[in-house]
């Protein structure tokens, strides 16, 4: 008989224990945290610690809805997503990893005529940004979807919708994982179970961190970490205009593929999709009352469930299979803060409220630019934390009115 042989679990990073020291500390182990690590590493710079108080992808990371798109209102915003579409568009390559990338198509349906004035508005922006975006009537959307209710009997009926091709869904975690594994490759440490529980300032300048393991000297630390920004950016002594809204989302049992194009209603507050599972994934905008929590509530499930049948008739005899939330960092003008703060070495990659997942890869490589070169990249002055008190908002709602 031959011997039994016994293998070592592969892993896709390592462990490693906590120096007293780093010339980069990133708090956060979502896919932006693990995006910067990645670019810096890429840069030379690897002598970093990602620092997550739960496991890698806990936060909005592994609780978002996976949609990608770059058809926003402001030609900030749209120049910035345009970008990072770009990037997801071969990523998958770059990490070498099946990211499930899927550019399916994105449909803002419209049902008022004010709806269909400012889908107009946004595929004019677009376009002169070189985004593939423009405005198409039923007869046009029921060959995109034909499962869409496209009568009168809807108490709103759909008159149109801005249709962007481009857009899509990817896999979330694969994402996560994929950005943790080659960062650990090219000699960054991801520590899990790591809770920053304080920041040292001295003379305005960032000098370390303080966590549960112990403390750690650093002369950069970089807070990524969503709906949590407020909190860490209390401990370095800055005030940012942050609040956190929980968002919900739940999936049915799987189905055959129906829907291959992603659906948004602002005037519903809804969007659908269907996953590479075949899970019917449903959302809703994010919850109007500031919170922690991030349990699913009976009120949401109702009203969401009742206007995905609205939408999509056949999903009522549909089985729901689980629900979840997440917490959302939301400013007043819907725009993002990466950059600078008051306090010298402390960076901020924060405000995303439900649409930071579309910007992993490019918050990756304009932060790391920054960190690396001192100077701020062009996409991203325009959401520097000093806008607020310059007046100079950058205001995204008009895209972000539902959320995805």
């Amino acid at each position: 008989m031959h011997p039994i042989r016994y293998f070592k679990p592969w892993k896709m990073w390592r462990r490693h224990d906590l120096k007293k020291a780093y010339d980069v500390v990133i708090v956060g182990g979502g896919a932006h945290g693990l995006a910067v690590a990645y670019e810096l590493a890429k840069r030379g710079v690897r002598n970093v610690a990602v620092l997550e108080k739960n496991y890698i992808g806990a936060g909005g990371s592994g609780r978002n809805t996976t949609i990608i798109r770059a058809n926003y209102r402001t030609p900030e915003g749209v120049a910035f997503y345009k970008e990072s579409l770009r990037l997801y568009e071969h990523l998958a390559q770059e990490l070498d990893y099946n990211l499930l990338f899927s550019q399916q198509g994105h449909l803002t349906l419209a049902h008022a005529e004010r709806a269909l004035i400012t889908a107009q508005e946004r595929a004019e922006v677009n376009r002169l940004l070189g985004v593939d975006s423009r405005v198409i009537y039923p007869d046009e959307i029921a060959k995109l979807c034909p499962v869409l209710d496209l009568s009168d009997r809807p108490d709103f009926p759909i008159m149109g919708a801005l249709y962007h091709p481009p857009g899509g869904v990817i896999r979330h975690d694969a994402v996560v994982w994929a950005y943790a594994r080659q960062a650990d490759r090219l000699g960054i440490e991801i520590h899990q179970d790591t809770e920053v529980t304080g920041i040292d300032v001295e003379n305005g300048r960032i000098k370390g961190v303080r966590t549960n393991r112990g403390d750690i000297a650093a002369p950069v630390v970089l807070s990524a970490v969503a709906g949590w920004t407020s909190e860490i950016a209390r401990m370095a002594g800055v005030r940012v205009p942050i609040v956190t809204h929980p968002l919900q989302a739940f999936v049915t049992e799987p189905l055959k593929p129906f829907l291959h194009v992603i659906l948004v209603s602002a005037t519903l507050h809804i969007y659908i999709s269907q996953t590479d599972r075949g899970e019917v994934l449903i959302g809703s905008e994010i919850e109007p009352y500031t919170s922690y929590s991030q349990s699913s509530t009976l009120n949401f499930l109702e009203v969401t469930a009742h206007h995905a049948v609205e939408l999509v008739p056949i999903l009522g005899r549909v089985r729901m299979m689980r629900a979840w939330g997440g917490l959302c960092d939301v400013t007043p003008d819907y725009s993002p803060i990466m950059g600078e703060t008051p306090v010298e070495g402390f960076y901020l990659d924060a405000g995303w409220g439900t649409y930071g997942f579309k910007a992993t890869p490019i918050c990756g490589v304009t932060m790391a630019d920054l960190i690396v070169s001192g100077q701020v990249p062009e996409l991203i002055k325009p959401f520097a934390l000093s806008r607020f008190w310059d007046r100079e908002l950058v205001s995204e709602i008009a895209a972000a009115a539902v959320s995805h």
